[in-house]
């Protein structure tokens, strides 16, 4: 063993947040004796070889977290024999927004109606579609598959807003959902590592946005959540086979939990100040445990 960990983040930007999270993780591995190197993805030199093998740069590693979203760079470090936090399958199943919904079929987790919008490669136009659509009923969710942040989530009130935002995204994956209006502005994010829930606050937004992401101006409060929604998140996790993830659940009409998105690399910073909870330490710890023990 090496006592060395590989933290992946994105080869064009590094926001705040995810440098916030590297710093916090090398804290909490430090008693460990255990440091952390950081590298973007186009360090590590990925490519594959005529020999059918994966040519990297040295990977002197034990383990990595991967904080990037980039499939194909997880797959190869995988194929390189790297041991990653979270797995490559895991990944994508977070990164598009549908393939969540699909990879949870079966799973007894609750999801707003959802429809994919068709694969559109041509200038030809067909909004025939809207119409199975619009039985959703306004206001309706209008999603790019790929997002985070809460950006790229838009909101439909009516059919022309909806051509709209179709003839704007339409060359792109995206997604049409039912509007929860019982959790309106307002959800649970669930922190889980190792498939328990270890920490959660409830997120709301204070200018009328119907979206909570703190990102865009909502605050996070402390939460006392029934076991259901905590049973809920881990469910997910489980089920995705997710060492960490954030979970984000809507309230429904009856109270029921109801998943909204699954974040393979959920940023800590706010809910640990919510919470007080020490996450980048639940999630060293068990890190530790999974590599070294």
């Amino acid at each position: 063993m090496r006592n060395k960990g590989l933290v992946v983040v994105n080869a064009y930007e590094v926001f705040g947040s995810v440098t916030h999270m590297v710093e916090r993780l090398r804290e909490e591995f430090s008693p460990y004796g255990i440091t952390l190197d950081v590298k973007n993805s186009s360090e590590l030199k990925l490519a594959i070889d005529k020999d059918e093998t994966v040519s990297t740069s040295p990977l002197p590693y034990d383990f990595a977290i991967f904080l990037d979203k980039d499939p194909y760079v997880s797959i190869l470090l995988e194929k390189a024999g790297l041991r990653l936090f979270n797995n490559a399958k895991a990944i994508a199943s977070c990164d598009d927004k549908v393939k969540t919904f699909l990879d949870l079929l079966g799973s007894g987790v609750s999801i707003p109606k959802t429809i994919p919008g068709p694969l559109r490669y041509s200038e030809k136009e067909n909004l025939s579609f809207l119409e199975d659509v619009e039985s959703l009923g306004y206001p309706i969710v209008v999603k790019e598959n790929y997002g985070s942040l809460g950006k790229k989530v838009y909101l439909a009130k009516n059919r022309e807003e909806l051509i709209a935002l179709e003839e704007q995204i339409s060359f792109l994956p995206r997604l049409y959902q039912e509007f929860i209006e019982s959790s309106s502005g307002v959800d649970l994010r669930v922190i889980v590592i190792g498939g328990k829930a270890v920490a959660a606050m409830k997120r709301r937004s204070l200018n009328g946005d119907f979206r909570s992401n703190i990102a865009l101006g909502g605050v996070g409060e402390i939460a006392h959540p029934s076991p259901i929604f905590l049973e809920t998140a881990e469910r997910v996790a489980s089920h995705l086979g997710l060492d960490y993830c954030g979970v984000d659940l809507l309230k429904g009409p009856h109270g029921e939990p109801i998943l909204c998105e699954v974040n393979s690399n959920a940023f800590i910073q706010g809910i640990e100040k919510v919470t007080g909870i020490n996450v980048a330490g639940a999630y060293a710890s068990y890190i530790y445990k999974e590599v070294y023990k």
